[in-house]
Formats: C-alpha cells, structure tokens, sequence
C-alpha cells in the first residue's frame, strides 16, 4: 500500500472514530493543504455536507472574514468587475443561468442610463446653442444670460468631449 492510500486509511479511520462522538447531525471535514503545491491537497468529508456551511463555520469561527484579504474573495470581485463593466459596455454577457448575469443587468442598465443622459444632453446643448445663435443675432438681450449660457455650453461640450460620439 503507498503512503498516499495508507494516509487516506488512516485519516478516513480517524475522522469515523470523531464522528462517532460529534452532536447528532453534526457533519465532519478534513482539509490538508501544503501551501503553493495545491496538487497535494487533500479534502475528505462526511456525506451530505454542505459546503456552504463549512465556508459559514470557517467565516464564524476560523477568521475568514469578508474584510480579510483571500485569493477566491480577490478572484470573485474581479468575475463581479467585470460583469459590471462588460454589461456597461453591452458585449459579452454571461450564459442566462450564470450568477454574474445580475451584476451584467446592473452594468447594462447603468451604460444605457449614461447613453441615455449623453444623448440627452447632446440635445440640450444644440438648443442651447441655437437659442443663443438667436439671441446674438436679434441683440437687445441682458448680456448676462448670454454670458451664463455660454458658460454652461463649455460645461456641456467638456462632458461631452469624455464620451464617445
């Protein structure tokens, strides 16, 4: 027998003599990792364990916490990043039964939302623009709301020079 099943037999003899002695419905894992050779991990555990509630135990009594700093809590962010930003960008949306498609809706909806803020200041601005075409034409206005127009057309065309046409 190689060390490998001989561990297995060991630790799987072991983890039915503890479960022999747990609180009914109480359910037992075992994880052996070897830090940076996730080749030689090792997860054995009771039938019908959820693995959510070993994530729950760990966060509640391991110091797992959201606030921590972790590779798969790193790794989710960047899948939710990027569902936000490719949804914005309406291109590449997740499989329908994929988790991410919410966080790609909430980015769609904001990208159509700011489309829909450009266009309409695109209109404003041309109006704007056109009534003060008026205005300097006819003459007799107070040059103050000329002034203040033309203020706020600079603002609208800065904007507007940071969006795509």
């Amino acid at each position: 027998m190689s060390a490998t099943n001989r561990f297995h037999q060991v630790a799987n003899d072991a983890l039915v003599m503890i479960s022999e002695n747990l609180q009914p419905g109480a359910k037992l894992a075992l994880v052996i990792y070897t830090a940076g050779e996730p080749e030689l991990d090792i997860v054995l555990k009771d039938s019908g364990l959820d693995v959510d509630e070993v994530v729950n135990t760990l966060r509640r009594r391991g110091g797992l916490s959201l606030d921590g700093e972790n590779v798969y809590k790193r790794s989710l962010c960047e899948v939710i990043i990027g569902a936000l930003a490719t949804g914005k960008q309406n291109n590449n949306p997740p499989p329908a039964d994929h988790w991410g498609l919410e966080f790609w809706d909430i980015g769609r909806a904001e990208g159509a939302l700011q489309e829909e803020l450009v266009q309409a200041l695109r209109l404003v601005r041309k109006e704007l623009d056109a009534c003060q075409r008026v205005i300097h034409y006819a003459g007799g206005f107070d040059p103050a709301y000329v002034n203040d127009a033309q203020a706020a057309l600079k603002v609208a065309d800065a904007v507007l020079e940071k969006t795509p046409a």
